[in-house]
């Protein structure tokens, strides 16, 4: 009954499918010594703990012991409806477990293979079994610095019109052949416009920027425009829902509410570009490769200076073990040699766990990963009952609803967002809640 009821809820959740799919296996497992109370399965710290214990006797890896964790913390959530167990301190070791054993198995597995994984330079940054457009638009697309996302959603439709053309050969090709997938985009597969639009983008840098060929015009299909507003929480919902997490998801949705940040900008936020004493932040690298500055909200300065001093103690001790290197853009890893060590240089919010740079092998710690505080979000929004599709970017949405509504100007807002354009900002006067909806609706004249 209980299984059943978790899987039903965490078929409406919005979680990963694989997550909806192994979840349930795993509760089976952990239900076989744990009888169900009132239709409840109920537990403890001490009997997480042993569970926990058993799968490790076992020789179950640790990035399954922490799928198991995940799920009897979701459980917790969905079907108990409570937070008495705090999960944190299992993920964090099962992490740290997974992540050396992934380690361990990249070592062997170079040593078979006769490779090295010492950074920069080393032969296998880009895959030679992609076809070769793709690899000159990846060679070209690092030299110019852009996002390793940009690139791989560049590559990804490079693939594509490759796939259509059933040619590789892309520099015999033009304007009409473009168009034509275009419109196969727009009228067979139905995207939107602004899907339409990436693959245009991502189509134009490599005639332009890799192959050196000028496209003037490309006569296509267009796809429908969006006219969808943006979802945006109330100052009530924002409240209820910044309660709602914990740890350093708290300090990370109180910076993109508070001051307007992106996802991506929140999670690369530098040590550097924290500024305490005049109360702003300096975003670097944000879209479109520009710099800004925003307002640090005093709210969240004291749990962010606890943030910063527990980024210190990871990179202290990573310094010990001979690590303690951070990526650095713009290759000014070669220009400062021993700038990348510096804790000044280091993220805010470093992951929990040391990964390999996809494109140099390295092994660092990068930024905490995206996806963390998308499934903190989801599990605020559950414990807060807000029913709205809700992402991280609605905090930024919020922000700027909120800023207009409370009297800002909107030249101002723009500024801080980074819109080049004010029509981009224009676009929330039109879920402010004034003064086109303070009109009376006849219903309540009757």
């Amino acid at each position: 009954m209980s299984i059943v009821l978790f899987r039903e809820r965490l078929a409406k959740s919005r979680l990963h499918p694989d997550d909806i799919k192994w979840m349930p296996r795993w509760l089976q497992e952990f239900a076989r010594n744990h009888p169900e109370s009132d239709g409840l399965i109920r537990f403890s710290d001490p009997e997480v703990l042993k569970f926990l214990q058993r799968l490790r006797d076992r020789k179950v890896p640790a990035w399954q012991r922490l799928q198991a964790a995940r799920t009897l913390e979701w459980y917790q959530t969905l079907v108990l409806r409570e937070s008495v167990i705090d999960f944190s301190h299992y993920k964090l070791k099962l992490q740290e477990l997974a992540e050396k054993e992934k380690q361990a198995k990249a070592t062997a597995d170079s040593l078979q293979d006769g490779e090295g994984m010492d950074g920069e330079g080393r032969p296998g940054l880009i895959d030679e079994g992609e076809p070769k457009p793709v690899q000159a638009l990846r060679a070209r697309m690092r030299m110019l610095h852009h996002p390793i996302s940009t690139e791989n959603a560049y590559a990804g439709w490079i693939t594509r019109l490759i796939a259509h053309l059933d040619d590789e050969r892309l520099e015999k090709y033009g304007e009409n052949q473009i168009g034509e997938f275009l419109t196969e985009l727009a009228v067979v597969h139905e995207v939107t416009a602004g899907t339409q639009n990436q693959a245009l983008c991502a189509i134009l840098f490599y005639y332009q920027k890799v192959l050196g060929k000028d496209i003037h015009f490309i006569n296509r299909v267009r796809a429908k425009e969006s006219s969808h507003l943006p979802v945006v929480l109330s100052q009530d919902e924002v409240r209820a829902l910044l309660r709602n997490f914990l740890g350093v998801f708290e300090v990370m949705a109180g910076l993109m509410y508070g001051a307007g940040l992106r996802h991506r900008e929140c999670r690369t936020l530098r040590i550097k570009d924290i500024h305490f004493d005049t109360g702003h932040i300096v975003i670097r690298d944000g879209k479109g490769q520009k710099d800004r500055v925003t307002v640090l909200p005093k709210s969240v300065c004291d749990k962010l200076k606890d943030v910063i001093r527990q980024a210190k103690i990871v990179h202290d001790t990573d310094l010990q073990q001979g690590l303690g290197r951070v990526y650095l853009p713009f290759a000014l890893s070669r220009k400062y040699p021993n700038a990348d060590r510096e804790f000044k240089w280091q993220y805010v919010f470093p992951s929990r766990q040391l990964s390999k740079d996809p494109r140099s092998g390295t092994i660092r710690r990068h930024h905490v990963h995206e996806s963390s505080f998308a499934q903190a979000m989801r599990r605020a929004l559950l414990l807060s009952g807000i029913d709205k599709p809700a992402t991280p970017h609605t905090l930024r949405h919020s922000f700027a609803t909120h800023m207009l509504e409370n009297g800002a100007d909107i030249r101002t807002v723009q500024e801080i967002l980074g819109h080049k354009d004010v029509q981009t900002t224009m676009i929330y006067t039109h879920v402010m809640n004034r003064p086109g909806l303070a009109v009376e609706s006849p219903l309540d004249r009757l």
